[in-house]
């Protein structure tokens, strides 16, 4: 085979890092010899010694290949089909990981084979390394149609005994063997693959599973491309979220089925006080195409936002059986912003939430509890929502703010959800429903308390409830509705309790089929009724 036909085949690069992937296909697994390979740009593990049995430990070979390849500028490292046992690895500038169908790298179980570094953030820990990292580097990519296992079974079981857990059946365990392994997760666990302040990434094509813990992270990196990744991780596996950008800013995440323990993506900035003193946002972040199974979230930012998160649109996307759609988190003594949020295009079947926006994530005081506001105090603005279907949810969703610090500019638009239980917002400012559509097994289908300006255009439920209000609105003040439904059977449409219920207008609207269109209870006053 000439040079000229070895470029043609391995060349290997991307807009989005530089190189692009071409698997050769019909060449042997040795085919090629250290000097060819150089010429072609890509460097054989084989070469350097990796067996790829899955019992050798391979990582010197893969360490040596890799090597290779930064001296001479960059290019492929290339795995052929094997399975190629390893601790971790890391990358070099202008460095292609390119795994060839029925290629397997499998993680050590052992931590003796992952170094421990000081943590990338300034809070004096250290922590155990990923199966694959790097740090600091500039074209970077790993891709082709193999498999990265981070067998985590051990880990995860390692952590159960640690916190007195159970997930997967664990073999029985002297109390010796037991505190061996608990001590083997002093440092953490490996994430799958962990990358430190570099640009211009890609991750395509691959498969990734077992993950020990997050499965892909990039912390600090800027311009990250991940796309048509598939990743497996087994329901109750602990913390082995997809794809958790955090700091980070242009990411690019599309076509890629998640089905994890965790999140299947979620968006980080940092924790609490020492998040907010590095202050790197995680910003500008686009995920489409995305299809989940299983998981905490389909999509979900924070909690740990403190250094902010702004600019991020989903779109296109099918959440089925994740225990929550969109899901955005905080509690006090986070601080930061998250603002800049749209999500459109969405269809959501079994997942028992559809909407989970929350700043008492861990409960963190109660929801009529106010407290001072100072640098710990969360914010939460512009959530945009639109054309979204969910079908057999429990929640339709929740809109919790702070008593001190209310979610504020948050708007749902054609949406129509079929759940056990109606939608509840408390302490929010400048809340939209426009043409919205909640069917509930019982009780309202809207809900809110201590919420300020409302405005419901074209709001519906076509299955009322005998003696249960559509809507339901406590303490809620500058209330604008118009177009609104009531079908044939509604008791009462607008149920307005508490002695701060005020400024309700209705304008336009048809409910002549409701028993009561307004009624006013617990306190509440006809005069809150300013206009009809």
């Amino acid at each position: 085979m000439t040079t000229k036909t070895l470029r043609r085949d391995f060349l290997l690069g991307s807009a989005a890092a530089g190189l692009m992937a071409a698997a050769p296909s019909r060449l042997g697994a040795r085919s090629l010899e250290p000097a060819s390979a150089r010429r072609a740009g890509v460097w054989n593990v084989r070469d350097y010694g990796a067996r790829g049995d899955g019992q050798q430990m391979d990582t010197q070979a893969i360490h040596a290949a890799i090597a290779a390849c930064a001296s001479a500028g960059g290019g492929t490292v290339w795995f052929p089909a094997g399975k190629y046992l390893t601790g971790a690895v890391r990358l070099e500038n202008n460095t292609n990981l390119h795994l060839d169908a029925g290629a397997t790298i499998l993680g050590s179980q052992d931590p003796k084979d992952y170094p421990v570094y000081p943590s990338p953030w300034p809070d004096g820990t250290r922590q155990i390394s990923s199966l694959i990292y790097g740090e600091n580097l500039t074209n970077v990519s790993l891709t082709g149609r193999g498999v990265i296992d981070g067998q985590g079974r051990a880990w995860w079981e390692r952590l159960w005994l640690a916190h007195h857990r159970r997930g997967f059946p664990i073999p029985p365990l002297s109390e010796e063997q037991q505190r061996e392994e608990i001590a083997k997760i002093k440092f953490g666990r490996p994430r799958l693959i962990r990358l430190i302040g570099c640009r211009n990434v890609l991750i395509e094509g691959l498969t990734l599973t077992h993950s020990p813990a997050w499965t892909i992270h990039p912390l600090f990196c800027e311009s990250v491309t991940i796309h048509g990744v598939t990743i497996l991780n087994p329901v109750p596996s602990p913390n082995t979220d997809g794809i958790d950008p955090e700091s980070s800013r242009n990411v690019h995440i599309s076509d890629c089925h998640i089905d994890v323990g965790d999140d299947c993506i979620a968006i980080k900035a940092g924790k609490n006080a020492i998040g907010r003193q590095v202050g790197k946002p995680c910003e500008n972040i686009t995920i489409t195409n995305l299809t989940t199974r299983h998981g905490h979230g389909g999509v979900s930012i924070g909690s740990e936002m403190s250094g902010d998160v702004r600019n991020v649109a989903i779109s296109n996307c099918v959440f089925q059986g994740t225990d929550r759609g969109i899901r955005i988190k905080t509690k006090r003594g986070r601080g930061g912003i998250v603002e800049g949020v749209t999500a459109s295009n969405i269809v959501m079947q079994d997942v028992p939430e559809a909407f989970y926006f929350t700043m008492y994530y861990g409960h963190a005081g109660g929801l009529n509890q106010k407290e001072p506001i100072n640098a710990g105090t969360p914010r939460f603005r512009d959530f945009h929502m639109s054309n979204i279907t969910a079908r057999g949810a429990r929640v339709a969703g929740e809109v919790l703010g702070l008593a001190e610090m209310p979610i504020q500019e948050v708007t749902f638009s054609n949406i129509e959800i079929e759940a056990d239980k109606g939608f509840f917002c408390q302490n929010a400012h400048h809340l939209g429903f426009y043409d919205v559509q909640i069917e509930t097994a019982s009780g309202p289908s809207l809900s809110t308390k201590r919420v300020r300006d409302l405005e419901l255009d074209g709001f519906r439920c076509d299955r009322p409830h005998a003696g249960t209000p559509v809507i339901e609105l406590e303490d809620t003040q500058d209330v604008f509705a118009r177009g609104c439904q009531a079908a044939a059977g509604t008791s009462v449409f607008i149920e307005a309790r508490g002695k701060t219920t005020s400024g309700i207008i209705l304008r336009g609207n048809h409910l002549d089929r409701a028993a009561k269109p307004v009624e006013f209870t617990e306190g509440a006053s006809p005069a809150a009724l300013s206009e009809k």
